[in-house]
């Protein structure tokens, strides 16, 4: 089971998370979708706010051949390439495959790890994962539940948009 995070700040967020959600469908299976959440921007600040939504994936591809799949979505989506953790009409991160824990290497740098290293510092991943996941383990971090109450992610704004159907 693959834990996947999407995310959209540019145009028609909601429409953007949908699609992907779509996409994914056709590959794979959703076993649990997460709701939307407007998420203000972590890294760079000077940018529009986020929807932010998690799901649980279901697929026959390995870590690599799913990374692969999440960025031919991207490219579909319309995703257009601009600075690191700035805007963008869809951001799909594989977060976490199973219980493995591994970083996948392109040459000298890192193409993959999963779980995704920056997971324990976002709450635009870990509460909408809670919401879905509460008990899940992620492999050398903890337990989601644990770790969406940890104070390093307090200060962060994230609300649940229930009304934001995905």
């Amino acid at each position: 089971m693959a834990i996947i995070g999407l995310g959209s700040n540019v145009g028609d967020r909601l429409t953007h998370l949908r699609e992907a959600v779509l996409e994914l469908k056709k590959h794979g299976t959703v076993q649990r979708l997460s709701s939307a959440y407007e998420t203000a921007p972590l890294y760079v600040e000077d940018q529009g706010s986020f929807l932010n939504a998690v799901l649980l994936y279901e697929t026959d591809l390995g870590p690599l051949e799913l990374l692969k799949q999440l960025k031919q979505i991207e490219s579909e989506i319309g995703r257009q390439s601009r600075q690191r953790y700035g805007p963008r009409e869809i951001d799909l991160d594989l977060l976490a495959y199973g219980q493995l824990q591994y970083a996948f290497h392109n040459g000298s740098q890192v193409r993959l790890q999963v779980p995704h290293p920056k997971i324990v510092e976002r709450r635009f991943v870990l509460e909408p994962l809670a919401e879905i996941a509460p008990s899940a383990e992620l492999p050398g971090m903890g337990i989601v539940l644990e770790l969406v109450s940890s104070i390093e992610v307090q200060n962060q704004h994230v609300s649940r948009l229930p009304d934001a159907i995905l």
